[in-house]
């Protein structure tokens, strides 16, 4: 299958940038003894940030790799097809 630009790509790398920033916070507030109630939403912020970036290269996969191989019909639709039943298992 041909690769494609993918447009969201760096909105997604900022995404988990940020997260590993938080990440990095989380690890300085256990080192320091913060608050385990501190620690935990921290956390939460982290699953979220990386859940959201997850769903937006699926998204994206299927804007660009999946809706390619159906309109220009070039014979790659079933490798398409499949790819998309591995990546659709992530979400």
């Amino acid at each position: 299958m041909r690769r494609m630009e993918h447009t969201d790509h760096p909105e997604i790398i900022n995404r988990l940038r940020r997260a590993e920033g938080h990440l990095k916070t989380i690890m300085r507030m256990l080192e320091e003894q913060r608050a385990c109630l501190d620690i935990a939403q921290q956390l939460q912020a982290v699953e979220k940030a990386i859940a959201s970036a997850k769903r937006q290269l699926v998204q994206d996969h299927i804007d660009h790799c999946l809706e390619n191989a159906v309109q220009t019909g070039e014979g790659g639709q079933r490798e398409a097809l499949d790819e998309f039943k591995q990546i659709v298992r992530y979400l």
